[in-house]
């Protein structure tokens, strides 16, 4: 009985640390030190933007990533000689490089201005990126809560169970996300940034050709869906090459990804299973008919997971390269 109280005690008194810590975020925390930094990063993602698309998606991502891993912290960003940090986890390898470059470009502008030098974290300069990338492709433009400092450790070992798998049925994704203070409703919505960007053959092949001892394809997919499938990703195809998450509008942030699941359309199972099982069903379902809902369930989401994990205050640091700690 001890010990579980004791436990209880631990598990209240992370949740308020977390809690004070995402309190001190503000969306004005840079109006003295910094007060353009918004402009600033606006026109760098931009001008990254109109070189590539993936630009999007690969930004988006990364942010995802880092915040689940360790928490907002830009942990994710940190390079390691020996290839044992975060990002060189095998589900890491397939982070796009342009996300990095992406920060890397933004924290450059941010640092070309001699009032802003050295003062805007790397953590806040992705959050922002994102958020840009999700208004540049036709998703909602929502306020960024700011003041997160850089973490300085980053560890292969950390992305072990941290990540959503593509396999994932509901309860399991329930309950990755419920440890990050996300509701099912905000972990639908987010799966909802699967309208963009691409994936790789080897990520669905097993539901293609393999996916149970009763039945080779899995039986949930659409059928045309799987004759473009297979067409894109034959048997013995290089395992890298690259389908749409969305098969309708991929370069589009909207609603079509809720309303391809209607249709047998997810690309993962994970995917798919939000309209498979009925506990979820009915918010697929609203998302598909209502495409300001959905943004708007996006924005909160993506607010929330702003402040997973989030270091404040004299916790971390403000890095001068994103790539390595100070």
């Amino acid at each position: 009985m001890e010990n579980i109280q004791r436990t209880s005690l631990v598990v209240v008194l992370l949740l308020l640390l977390s809690v004070s810590a995402f309190a001190q975020l503000r969306t004005d925390f840079y109006k003295n030190t910094c007060p353009n930094v918004e402009s600033l990063i606006r026109s760098a993602v931009r001008q990254k933007f109109q070189q590539t698309f993936v630009t999007a998606p690969a930004t988006l991502r990364l942010f995802f990533h880092d915040c689940f891993v360790r928490g907002c912290d830009a942990s994710m960003l940190l390079s390691s000689p020996k290839r044992n940090a975060a990002k060189d986890h095998p589900d890491n390898l397939s982070l796009a490089g342009d996300g990095f470059d992406t920060v890397v470009k933004a924290k450059a502008a941010v640092d070309k201005d001699s009032k802003c030098r050295n003062k805007v974290s790397c953590a806040d300069i992705l959050a922002l990126a994102t958020r840009e990338v999700v208004a540049m492709t036709g998703g909602p433009f929502y306020k960024v809560e700011l003041g997160r400092r850089d973490g300085r450790i980053s560890t292969i070992a950390s992305v072990q169970h941290s990540l959503p798998g593509e396999g994932f049925n509901l309860n399991q994704l329930n309950t990755m996300f419920a440890r990050h203070g996300l509701s099912q409703t905000d972990m639908i919505a987010l799966s909802g940034a699967h309208t963009l960007g691409f994936s790789h053959c080897n990520r669905v092949s097993k539901r293609l050709y393999n996916f149970s001892p009763k039945s080779r394809v899995d039986p949930t997919l659409n059928r045309q869906y799987v004759s473009q499938l297979k067409q894109m990703c034959p048997l013995r195809v290089d395992p890298r090459i690259a389908i749409n998450m969305d098969p309708t509008t991929p370069n589009t942030f909207d609603n079509a990804y809720y309303k391809n699941l209607q249709q047998g359309k997810g690309l993962f199972v994970s995917d798919q299973v939000l309209f498979t099982d009925s506990r979820s069903r009915n918010t697929v379902n609203f998302f598909a008919s209502n495409n300001d809902a959905f943004k708007q369930a996006f924005a909160t989401a993506m607010i929330k997971l702003g402040r997973v994990g989030v270091l404040t205050g004299n916790q971390g640091e403000i890095r001068f390269d994103c790539t390595r700690p100070n």
